[in-house]
């Protein structure tokens, strides 16, 4: 078995990897602050088992298909809105914007922090495991 398959360092990196991702969504929606009509979006955070497994709708590889608008058409199986996700009683300004920007920086500020522990359990880890078989 190679060092990379082991599933607490397959876990971390599915982890800092969504911690990537989510750090361009929360930049896209700072940066659409002042957009009219602009929702600000998040990610789901992935769910992982007791074995560092990932579990949920992402663990098959693909994602349940979701109605954005009511003429598309109603998805087989799953939810049929994002409407059930999104957080409540923020303003929306004038133009139809719903970004608050304090809240999407606190949102980076706390997603910077869960990376920055995810990297150095990771780089833990590996020293761990180079010590256990005598490369350190």
């Amino acid at each position: 078995m190679a060092i990379n398959d082991l599933p607490m360092l397959a876990a971390l990196r599915t982890k800092m990897q969504w911690h990537q991702e989510r750090q361009k969504v929360l930049a896209e929606n700072v940066s659409n602050s002042d957009t009219p009509n602009f929702q600000p979006r998040d990610l789901v955070a992935p769910k992982f088992d007791g074995g560092g497994h990932l579990t949920g709708p992402t663990a098959g590889g693909s994602l349940p298909m979701m109605m954005t608008s009511a003429s598309h058409l109603r998805p087989t199986g799953g939810t049929t809105s994002f409407a059930d996700d999104r957080r409540t009683g923020f303003q929306t300004r004038p133009a139809g914007n719903a970004v608050n920007l304090e809240d999407q920086m606190m949102k980076v500020s706390a997603n910077q922090m869960d990376y920055a522990a995810a990297t150095s359990l990771y780089s833990r880890s590996l020293g761990l495991l180079k010590t256990a078989i005598g490369k350190r």
